[in-house]
This record gives structure tokens, sequence and C-alpha cells, in this order.
């Protein structure tokens, strides 16, 4: 059986949210964990065996240990085949995966630059800036209700999820606003979000 180390309310939500979407959650067994959080709160949980104590880590049936949310993500696609991720040779194959790989290589860091004030000639050569990011991001939605174009899939669940953790950092641009709002109107993330509060009770936490 597959098991998932998950902190309630982190990026390993995410996580949650697609074995939600795809009805596999009761085929994952769920290892409720903490990690130090920005608010002091949390902590390093020993029986985390991932080598950073970070979640989300995802270990198969075979032992293997898989991190990072879009390695996971993919992973869990690939065994769990759905209309969520097109499959090999499909139509929009190569856009989902460029907008999956796009989040973490270039979206978080940029978005974590912006808000620590951080800025130098090479970050901004590599990875651009905010501005550019959301543009490019406002851009692949222009005309289309997702980033697929009709079709909701994990590059949506993926790219959405900082924006239904942190409303306020969703930009002002209308295409991105309403499409968040269609990403946050999916049953999958109120059923997260329910079971994180569930998930949150049971380590003796407050929900974030």
């Amino acid at each position: 059986m597959l098991t998932l180390y998950h902190a309630p309310n982190t990026r390993s939500s995410r996580i949650i949210t697609q074995l939600i979407a795809l009805g596999k959650l009761d085929q994952v067994d769920i290892r409720l964990t903490d990690i130090p959080r920005q608010d002091g709160r949390g902590g390093h949980d020993p029986q985390n065996p991932h080598p950073e104590g970070k979640v989300p880590l995802l270990v198969t049936e075979s032992g293997e240990e898989i991190r990072e949310s879009t390695a996971i993500m993919l992973y869990l696609s690939e065994i769990f085949p759905s209309a969520l991720a097109p499959a090999a040779g499909e139509s929009g194959r190569g856009a989902f995966l460029s907008w999956m790989s796009w989040y973490g290589n270039v979206m978080e860091p940029v978005y974590l630059h912006h808000v620590a004030g951080v800025s130098h000639p090479v970050l901004t050569a590599t990875f651009r800036q905010w501005p550019e990011a959301v543009a490019y991001l406002a851009a692949g939605l222009t005309g289309r209700d997702y980033l697929l174009g009709d079709r909701y899939s994990l590059a949506d669940l993926l790219i959405s999820s900082p924006f239904l953790i942190l409303p306020d950092a969703v930009p002002e641009v209308p295409e991105i606003q309403a499409w968040v709002a269609r990403c946050a109107a999916r049953p999958e993330v109120a059923a997260t979000l329910a079971y994180d509060a569930r998930a949150s009770a049971e380590l003796g936490l407050t929900a974030a």
C-alpha cells in the first residue's frame, strides 16, 4: 500500500486533494505528521522519513521514497490514470508537463523572491520576476477556463494551490482571479479543507 506523510494545511494538502479527486484516498495510508511552521507552531517529527523533515513524502509499495509535490502528483497520475492528466501521446500532454514543471522551477521561487523582497540580476536573468510570471500565467488562461482549455487538470490543482491558501496573493488580473475562483469551487477542495480540519484536531493543532 502507498504511504503518504501529510501535515495538514501545508503543501502536502494538494496531494490529498488529488487523491480525493481520484477517489483513491482510501487506497493510501495517510501518516499524519507535522513540520516546523512559520508562525512557530509544529516541529520535526522523527517518524517522518523525509531527509529534510518536510512534506509531502510518498513511499511506494516497494519502499521507494518520492519527494516534491510535482513528482508525487505525476507518479500518482501514472498509477491512477484519469482525466486529470493527459496520457503520453495524448493531446495536451506537452502543455500539461510544461505547466507542472513551470510551477516548481519558476513560479514558486519567483513568488518567494517577491515576498522576501529579494532582487539580484542573476535571479532576474534566470527566473524573471513576479510581474513576468503573472503575465505568463494570465496569457495561458486568456480565452480559456483552465490551463489546458476547458479541461481541469493537475496543473490547475498544483498552480492554484498557493492562491487557495493565501488568497491575498491572488494577482489583480481578471483571468487569474476567475480561474482561482473556479479551482476553489471544486468539490475536492472543500473536501480537503474538511479533511485537514479533522487532521489538525487529531494532531492538536489549530487549523491555519
